[in-house]
């Protein structure tokens, strides 16, 4: 599964951060940053998926990639 977060609508809630720290950080200015672009473990994408669900800016999504990609 692939992780994309979208800077210029992130308004900085940081919930990403703790429902995902492995994946999600933030900058000096407290906006996401991905630290990495997929998902592979079920430990993982269940952690990521939070954090789209919870995210107050929709800035996170989680798509899939088709195979052989």
């Amino acid at each position: 599964m692939q992780i994309e977060a979208v800077r210029r609508t992130c308004i900085g809630a940081g919930q990403c951060v703790f429902a995902a720290p492995e994946t999600f950080d933030q900058d000096d200015d407290g906006l996401v940053v991905l630290l990495r672009e997929d998902a592979t473990t079920e430990t993982d994408l269940a952690s990521v998926r939070q954090a789209v669900n919870i995210c107050p800016s929709r800035s996170i999504s989680l798509t899939t990639v088709p195979a052989g990609n």
